[in-house]
């Protein structure tokens, strides 16, 4: 007789853009591949065709509500929906939906999975037994090893429970070989550049911890070096409801006369264009990257990255100067340090195309090696394998 193949759940909030919820999807694929089925529980958002298209099955649910209250009503239509659908296996990518899940999993006796997709703040007990949920599975994925060993440090989770999973990159979606140059003018385009400047691209949304403030700050420096003729800063990500924040960016850029320089442009669609558009990718967080897709996003697309020396992004970037030359894909530097982040740039602008083309060459086989999305399916269903005692990490 053929093995049952497994019906997993996943729940996340929302499915508007982040590597929690591509993550989502890429597992929604690599399950439906292996034969099993997956149901997926979000209040919606822009990715949710990208969803269906893996044949995941979508259940609209507030899986975004934090009151007691509505937790507890939670658990209680999720474990509806694994009696009713037959689930074998619940994987929660976010805290307040993990709670209900938890709840809903041990009463209805099935697996539960949390991946431990950020660096939670801990600022009172209240917050860190809230964050606590994504450490309670009975196997916690986390994304780095900086992940992983703060889930330790936090909650003496035990080794055996922990399974280090980097974040994976398609490696087709982002190849500079499958990107047209119409892709990248519509790009350039849609940010008002013009064919002869070069860009320096941070990739974040709009929120204080990612760094905006020392971007700007350090293109400030940039331009009283006389440097940035033909360079623009783009900020490329969504305000999510900051408005008031990215009112003081704007208010930034004006004072320090970089309207020219530097722009804010929104969400950008298309990030293997953005990167491809791009003369150096900048991770400028202030506080630590749990993971930070966006510097090996940059780094597939052969396009060198700066990132700050916190969390995960010095396991992710070979770094000047504490790497060789001959072996670097990119800088590290200190958080909150514009004149640093500001000296990188301008190595990197002042890189010949020769030596440039060699780092990015590096960078795309680094990450290929190292953090592939095939790696990432892989590693993932055998962890639903070793819970279940299926076989979805297996050829069929």
């Amino acid at each position: 007789m053929a093995e049952k193949r497994p019906t997993i759940l996943q729940i996340i909030p929302e499915l508007d853009t982040g590597g929690a919820e591509l993550s989502t999807i890429e597992i929604a694929d690599a399950v439906h591949t292996a034969g099993g089925h997956c149901i997926v529980l979000t209040e919606g958002g822009r990715l949710v065709q990208r969803l269906r298209d893996t044949g995941a099955e979508v259940q609209f649910f507030p899986a975004a509500a934090k009151s007691p209250f509505r937790l507890l009503w939670n658990a209680h239509r999720i474990a509806n929906v694994v009696r009713r659908t037959g689930v074998d296996l619940i994987h929660a990518r976010s805290r307040a939906p993990a709670w209900s899940a938890l709840i809903a999993a041990r009463r209805t006796g099935v697996p539960f999975v949390t991946t431990y997709h950020g660096a939670y703040s801990e600022k009172s007990d209240l917050k860190r037994l809230y964050n606590s949920v994504m450490a309670r599975g009975d196997a916690v994925i986390a994304n780095s090893h900086y992940t992983s060993d703060l889930i330790r440090m936090r909650y003496g989770t035990p080794r055996a429970k922990l399974h280090v999973i980097y974040r994976g990159v398609d490696g087709r979606l982002f190849d500079p070989a499958n990107v047209a140059p119409e892709r990248v003018a519509a790009v350039r385009r849609r940010w008002g550049i013009e064919p002869n400047r070069r860009v320096v691209l941070h990739a974040a949304r709009l929120t204080p911890w990612k760094g905006q403030k020392v971007v700007i700050a350090a293109a400030a420096l940039l331009a009283q070096r006389d440097v940035l003729d033909d360079t623009v800063f783009i900020l490329a990500g969504d305000a999510q409801r900051r408005s008031a924040y990215k009112a003081g960016l704007a208010q930034q850029i004006r004072s320090a006369g970089l309207d020219e320089h530097v722009r804010i442009v929104g969400h950008e669609d298309d990030m293997a264009a953005a990167f491809r558009a791009s003369h150096v990718a900048v991770v400028a967080s202030i506080e630590p990257e749990a993971f930070g897709r966006a510097a090996t996003e940059a780094q597939v697309m052969a396009t060198p990255v700066i990132a700050t020396d916190i969390g995960a992004p010095p396991e992710t970037v070979l770094g000047r100067p504490g790497v060789s030359a001959d072996r670097a894909t990119g800088w590290l530097v200190p958080p909150e340090d514009p004149q640093r982040l500001a000296d990188a740039i301008a190595e990197a602008l002042a890189m010949a195309p020769d030596e440039h083309a060699r780092m990015g060459t590096r960078a795309r086989g680094h990450v290929l090696k190292a953090f592939s999305l095939k790696q990432m399916k892989q590693q993932t269903l055998q962890v639903y394998d070793s819970l279940l005692g299926t076989h979805l990490a297996e050829p069929t």
